[in-house]
């Protein structure tokens, strides 16, 4: 037999069937608890605090103040965002001083692949007509002299062609091909200069822009009108105005 004693709550394990004693007394099959008068007022506090918890969670919801809450909460005043406006002469001089900065500055970054994209097209067409330009013009000096170890030209032509024979066709060939491939090369260091121009002209535009006031209220108004005229003063005519508003 075990006997615990804590705070007036005695338990004394015994081995008999479970029976239920007199006030407060309950018999396990192990265990008898004996309660105090106290242990009953903590309970009873216990019962009272759990059934005000139910009442307050099975309370109605006053929507409308959460409406109103709701409510007050969207139509609060928001703080608008601070638009930025570039300097359209900062824009200018930085697009000037390396291509595409000025777009940068101006924040259009979507812009950065055409520019640049440009640029690397013209290089390329300037570096191949520039190499043909050079071949072809070798190639021509070559046809032209009485030198046979000068022979470059051959390159160009099948090694089964009688170039003796049709030497006044192949002499003008090389020349139109020399001239053809000088004027490509010409226009890419001209289009590369081009797409310079535009860059620093774009990055000025689209800086300069970007403070204009674009007014919502645009309105197209056809009303009958009198032409007066100039000299007598007096009225000419009736006719048809139109009156933009923008």
């Amino acid at each position: 037999m075990l006997l615990f004693t804590a705070n007036g709550i005695q338990a004394v394990c015994v081995a008999k069937s479970a029976t239920i004693m007199l006030n407060d007394t309950i018999v396990g099959n192990d265990t008898i608890i004996s309660r105090t008068p106290e242990d009953s007022i903590g309970i009873r506090y216990l019962e009272k605090e759990i059934d005000d918890k139910l009442m307050k969670l099975e309370a109605p919801v006053d929507t409308a103040m959460l409406s109103s809450k709701s409510d007050s909460v969207m139509n609060a005043p928001q703080t608008p965002s601070k638009r930025w406006i570039p300097d359209s002469n900062k824009s200018l001089w930085m697009a000037m001083v390396l291509p595409g900065a000025g777009q940068i500055y101006n924040k259009k970054y979507w812009k950065l692949p055409i520019i640049y994209g440009g640029f690397v097209g013209c290089a390329y067409a300037l570096t191949w007509n520039t190499k043909m330009y050079n071949d072809y013009s070798q190639a021509y000096q070559d046809i032209m002299s009485d030198n046979p170890n000068n022979d470059s030209y051959k390159n160009f032509i099948p090694s089964y062609v009688d170039i003796e024979s049709n030497l006044k066709y192949y002499q003008e060939t090389f020349k139109n091909a020399k001239d053809i491939y000088r004027r490509q090369r010409d226009l890419s260091i001209f289009a590369f200069i081009g797409v310079y121009l535009l860059s620093v002209i774009d990055a000025y535009v689209d800086a300069e822009l970007s403070d204009f006031d674009i007014s919502r209220d645009l309105s197209l108004k056809l009303e009958p009108t009198l032409f007066n005229d100039a000299f007598r003063n007096r009225p000419q005519g009736v006719g048809l105005q139109c009156n933009i508003k923008f």
